[in-house]
């Protein structure tokens, strides 16, 4: 028996009882402010020569927003935007409406990042963010994690043609293997300390390979939010990213991050410009750590830590991960990524300030 209307209204209504999250984050989050850039950055037709009309802007970007929210691949959103009766809401279509399949939410993407439109996004939403009373306060939080893409399999010359810079000789006259390539990513190893055992003996540290992006960020202390971001490929060195890091906006002068971002570069570089150093000072060579430097380093890390708040979301329920190739794409997925996850906690925020 087909479903009528009255039968989704229903269904939906009870979904809402539940908490809705996407039916929370309509009403918060004015979906209309990004109209503007999408426009500029993805130009139309006035429809002249016919053909089936293109789906709406700010329709297309609320797709890439559940994409983000859910770490889906182009298909996998598709599938679900026919399937969910919640993702149809959000996205304003009826049960029967059609829906932009995998090509179309690629083509979007993809003119997206040729524009390079995401950065004016997530600055647009911040300023919303502002104009709201969520300001950039107490300081800031620096730290970057990350974002693994799908391992590539070569052997040792190609990855030296890469490091270089070159494209291998044997994928020149193979375009359908060179766009399946990403010679943007790198790999890394990612060191966790092993906690001593019960009985007080040290274990083996774990070196775990990664492949990809690294997601930087500045989040503000007050708030949780990202305020800004950049993307390299994961084998950069996270200090070297300290200056494009650092929000002058925020209302405090402190900025907390971990030894990496230690140099006496980046020190002379704060004091100059009015910033407040609270990284963790590292231990000198072949000596134990002074007690006064660890007792300091573990104040400084009951703040920082709290970043890691932001990356365990990123990727916990968002399932962050990079299924696109080269870093312009990358840096489109990762924006987004970051973008929502500022709604997400937009959203939070205002559930905690909201009155009883």
């Amino acid at each position: 028996m087909a479903a009528g209307f009255f039968d989704v209204d229903a269904c939906l209504a009870g979904l809402s009882k539940k908490g809705d999250v996407l039916e929370q984050l309509s009403r918060k989050v004015s979906f209309e402010l990004f109209r503007a850039d999408l426009e500029r950055a993805i130009p139309r037709s006035d429809g002249a020569k016919g053909g089936r009309p293109p789906f709406d802007h700010v329709l297309m970007f609320k797709v890439l927003v559940l994409q983000a929210m859910n770490g889906l691949s182009d298909e996998a959103t598709e599938y679900f935007m026919r399937d969910r009766l919640t993702w149809k809401r959000f996205l304003g279509l009826e049960l029967a409406d059609p829906v932009p399949d995998a090509n179309t939410i690629w083509a979007f993407r993809e003119r997206l990042t040729q524009a390079g439109a995401i950065n004016a996004l997530f600055e647009r939403f911040d300023g919303a963010l502002r104009e709201a009373g969520y300001l950039a306060m107490s300081g800031q939080l620096l730290d970057a994690t990350i974002v693994a893409a799908p391992k590539q399999r070569n052997n040792d010359g190609e990855k030296a043609e890469i490091k270089a810079g070159r494209i291998p000789e044997a994928w020149k006259d193979k375009p359908a293997k060179l766009r399946q390539k990403d010679r943007d990513a790198r790999w890394t190893v990612k060191y966790s300390k092993a906690k001593p055992r019960e009985d007080g003996q040290p274990q083996v540290d774990l070196a775990i390979p990664s492949f990809g992006y690294k997601n930087h960020v500045s989040a503000d202390r007050a708030h949780g939010l990202i305020r800004k971001w950049l993307v390299t490929d994961a084998a950069a060195h996270d200090g070297a990213r300290l200056p494009d890091l650092l929000d002058k906006t925020n209302t405090a002068s402190g900025v907390w991050a971990d030894t990496a971002y230690r140099s006496g570069k980046n020190e002379a570089f704060m004091e100059k410009n009015g910033f407040v150093s609270q990284v963790h000072r590292k231990k000198p060579k072949g000596k134990p750590m002074p007690e006064k430097t660890r007792k300091a380093n573990a104040l400084k890390s009951m703040v920082r830590s709290k970043i890691e708040h932001v990356f365990a979301h990123q990727k916990g329920p968002m399932a962050a991960f990079v299924r696109t190739i080269g870093k312009a794409r990358a840096e489109t997925k990762i924006g987004m990524i970051n973008l929502v996850y500022n709604m997400r906690r937009f959203l939070w925020l205002e559930r905690r300030t909201a009155p009883a």
